[in-house]
């Protein structure tokens, strides 16, 4: 089993010199607020670049030591696929949970033999660490994050063109420095390509140590050999039938260290900026190639979505049918007509897997002020589980009487606008639903009562 923590940064210094070696702890002060805690990691002495990586456990033997996978590189990894075909490399997709996060693929040097043996974990260790380069024609490219790849960087003006006003992060260009530079101008981007022509130019040490000082800063080393920066990849999994990898984008809005391609993560009607959020279909072509499409877009239908917003999770089940699960915010008011977070069901001959016409239908809503996350079927596909977190997350545990009034525009069908007035509970006691007691997280099991396949079909 593969784990990892997308949120390490709140804990520990997130930035590395260039031979890949971790700020002291103090870095990130500790800091206690009513509802959470940062810098942990000062409070302990940890040192910030042992942190960010993916982790495998083994449930079978739970007193065997955990093993850390580096060379599928340290960044704020969200999610794994995990691809494995006999006689063939085993390929992990992950990506980095960030405005302007990238996309990964790991390559193994080896192929695996036997799809059952456990002894699998070890093609982990030796392989090549790649980021996704996008272009706007639907196809791409991965890049090789290794010494000699040739640094070109996202330039600053594919942001200006679309009058976005973000960075790109770099690593500092004082080498001496551990902290990302931001970058807003062609001309100091194409300075920095001539002082720094190669990964090797930006990094230090000899053989294995600069190639773990990339993977130990993966993120700001595939900034710079141009990966592309995309919307927030969260989930990523393998669709059984056709093979594609499946990744979840939770929105495209852009944030003050970065954002994403505006030319690949477009709305509806071309918005340069998108907050709800797609899930894209990416197909491996050749050895470095691929071909990618939205296959699913966030937002409201009559404004080109499907009704949900910022897709965080997902699973397919054996036919090829989509589930999604959201996670916006609700420390804003300007997702509320979406309303809870929620569960949606995407049918295989839908447009997320080929036909023509996309359609979702929501299949669960969660309790007040949650993340619905870890939508996973059972084998038979007779149980749907879902994981609540954080119930409550903003108002807390909700008292007898908490409540307050939403109006929101709605459009119908037929293209009318019409007023809804909504009443809503503040606050959440999920699961006693009795006003006074504190909200939990949980695990949800749905299943028919009858026992039958879960779509019954």
């Amino acid at each position: 089993m593969l784990s990892a923590e997308e949120n390490f940064q709140s804990q520990v210094p997130e930035p590395v010199f260039a031979d890949g070696s971790s700020l002291v702890p103090s870095q990130r002060p500790f800091l206690c607020l009513e509802r959470k805690l940062y810098g942990l990691g000062n409070v302990y002495g940890l040192a910030g670049n042992k942190y960010g990586w993916m982790v495998e456990v083994d449930p079978d033997a739970p007193a065997q030591q955990a093993v850390k996978h580096t060379a599928l590189g340290r960044f704020r990894h969200e999610a794994v696929a995990v691809r494995a075909e006999a006689g063939q490399p085993l390929v992990v997709y992950s990506g980095c949970d960030r405005r302007g996060g990238h996309l990964y693929r790991f390559v193994s040097s080896k192929t695996v033999a036997d799809l059952k043996d456990k002894a699998n974990s070890r093609l982990l260790e030796e392989g090549e660490l790649q980021v996704a380069r996008f272009k706007p024609d639907g196809t791409g490219d991965w890049l090789p994050l290794r010494p000699d790849t040739a640094v070109d960087p996202f330039l600053p003006s594919r942001f200006d063109q679309a009058d976005l006003a973000c960075p790109v992060e770099l690593p500092n260009s004082d080498r001496e420095q551990a902290v990302a530079e931001l970058f807003r101008d062609d001309a100091s981007v194409q300075a920095y390509r001539e002082r720094y022509p190669t990964l090797a130019s930006l990094y230090r040490g000899d053989g294995a140590a600069m190639q773990g000082a990339i993977l130990v800063d993966a993120h700001l080393a595939a900034s710079a050999a141009g990966g592309t920066p995309t919307a927030r990849p969260e989930d990523t999994k393998i669709d059984p039938i056709s093979g594609d990898l499946l990744i979840a984008f939770t929105s495209g809005s852009p944030g003050s260290s970065g954002g994403a391609d505006p030319e690949v993560f477009q709305g509806p009607e071309g918005q340069a900026t998108w907050p709800n959020g797609w899930v894209m279909r990416l197909s491996d072509q050749g050895e470095n190639g691929f071909r990618w499409r939205m296959a699913v877009t966030g937002g409201t239908p009559w404004a080109g979505g499907l009704g949900f917003t910022n897709p965080d999770n997902v699973a397919v089940d054996a036919k090829g049918n989509l589930w999604i699960v959201t996670d916006r915010s609700m420390k804003g008011s300007a997702g509320d007509v979406f309303g809870n977070n929620s569960c949606w069901f995407v049918p295989r001959n839908g447009g997320a897997n080929g036909g023509q016409d996309e359609t979702a239908a929501c299949f669960a809503i969660g309790p007040m002020e949650c993340e619905v996350t870890g939508v996973c079927l059972d084998r038979p596909e007779k149980t749907l589980f879902l994981a609540i977190q954080h119930p409550g997350e903003v108002h807390g545990s909700r008292q007898q009487g908490d409540e307050e009034f939403q109006a929101h525009e709605l459009v119908d069908r037929e293209g009318t606008a019409f007023q809804q007035l909504r009443q809503l509970p503040l606050g959440s006691n999920w699961p006693a639903q009795a006003p006074g007691r504190p909200p939990r997280p949980g695990v949800v099991a749905i299943r028919r009562s009858s026992g039958q396949l879960l779509l019954g079909v």
